[in-house]
């Protein structure tokens, strides 16, 4: 066993070439939060723009690849529309988000544009990640844009998006970006300066300046939020986003918009996230895991659960008891055990109205009687992930 000594020396060590990683990084996602980027009455703060392009820019200078997560078009839109807070319901939400978007990227553009940078505006939805044409487009309109020197801004596609506006808050969203662009590092920036062991605001609170593993996680409260009402996100949605860039092997970086020049150079500021070691979710399961929804489910019963869930096998027809909502061939369904609790997601091989008629029959059976394009298997396993 090692000492606790030993064990703290080697988790320094691990931050320290985790926080040299960021600053290496030659590709980096950042997402900074509406709080970060807006005055107290909701307006866009400018010099607070200005000095995070002075940020960016620099690292521009150093030869990394920067793409920027921005959230505040909903919190920037609020005060022009008369709205003195966020408002709840969808059509509004929506439209401050299209008044606050074009404030939003206006400001960038011209605080870049003065470093002699191209902005690049990029809105997604939900479903530009789950489907795979969307998800590639978007994957080589990135690609292309960093070839050619323009500094991307992701945002939502707030007005459009239909399931309550957004991924669940941009904090996912830069996560998923991280992990679809390949990034070498993520960073968090918001009002909050670190993940601490406690609430901030108590006596006695310390920063964890390492998060190794989700056993660290392990008593700490991490269910607070933001300190203004601008925002969507909270602790809790950033520690589940580090988990997703973690997972892909991006190490990930949580500290306040005012450290940002000192994170992304590697100094000892915020909780490192380091990315996970060993085998690493494939692509495909990743995606599947974090950017995806089911359209409907399958029921599977205790043999077929096993099957999925342990052996890693492929889900046939044979093992499937009931089919809940409606899909199409292509669409990502979740795969329940018969007391409701999702164990998979994958991507269905046919229609839900085909699936009645084919549960409980072996595939030989379907390729006799239906002929032998029914020889196959209701969602093959490089098509799944186990939840």
């Amino acid at each position: 066993m090692h000492s606790a000594e030993q064990l703290e020396q080697t988790g320094s060590v691990q931050e320290a070439r985790g926080r040299a990683a960021v600053a290496a990084a030659r590709r980096v996602v950042v997402k900074v939060g509406s709080s970060s980027l807006t005055t107290p009455d909701g307006r866009i703060d400018s010099g607070r723009i200005r000095d995070l392009v002075e940020v960016l820019a620099s690292r521009r200078a150093l030869g990394q690849e920067v793409i920027l997560v921005s959230s505040g078009a909903v919190a920037a839109g609020m005060t022009p529309l008369g709205m003195r807070t966020r408002p709840r319901d969808l059509a509004s939400q929506q439209a401050a988000a299209s008044v606050g978007q074009g404030l939003l990227l206006a400001a960038y553009t011209a605080e870049l544009a003065g470093h002699g940078i191209n902005t690049a505006q990029i809105l997604l939805t939900v479903e530009d990640l789950m489907r795979r044409v969307q998800h590639r487009n978007a994957q080589r309109t990135l690609r292309r844009l960093l070839d050619i020197g323009a500094l991307p801004i992701v945002n939502e596609n707030d007005t459009v998006a239909t399931h309550e506006l957004r991924f669940g808050d941009n904090d996912r969203l830069a996560a998923l970006v991280a992990h679809l662009m390949k990034a070498d590092a993520l960073v968090l920036l918001s009002d909050v300066d670190a993940l601490y062991d406690g609430n901030p605001a108590e006596p006695g609170s310390r920063v964890v300046g390492l998060i190794s593993g989700p056993d660290d996680l392990e008593g700490i409260d991490i269910g607070s939020s933001g300190k203004r009402g601008v925002g969507t996100g909270g602790m809790v949605t950033k520690v589940a986003s580090a988990r997703i860039a973690t997972e892909a092997g991006v190490n990930t970086l949580l500290t306040s918009a005012a450290n940002a020049r000192a994170a992304l150079a590697g100094e000892g500021v915020g909780t490192l996230f380091a990315a996970a070691s060993g085998r690493r979710p494939s692509a495909r399961q990743l995606w599947l895991a974090h950017a995806t929804a089911g359209r409907g489910s399958l029921v599977l019963d205790p043999g077929a659960v096993a099957a999925v869930a342990r052996d890693k096998a492929s889900l046939l027809p044979a093992g499937v008891v009931d089919v809940l909502g409606e899909f199409s061939a292509g669409d990502p369904v979740d795969l329940r055990d018969e007391q409701g609790t999702v164990v998979a997601r994958g991507l269905v091989n046919y229609d839900s109205a085909e699936v009645p008629d084919l549960m409980g029959r072996s595939t030989r059976w379907l390729a006799r009687e239906l002929g032998p394009s029914y020889e196959r298997e209701l969602v093959h396993r490089d098509d799944l992930v186990v939840l």
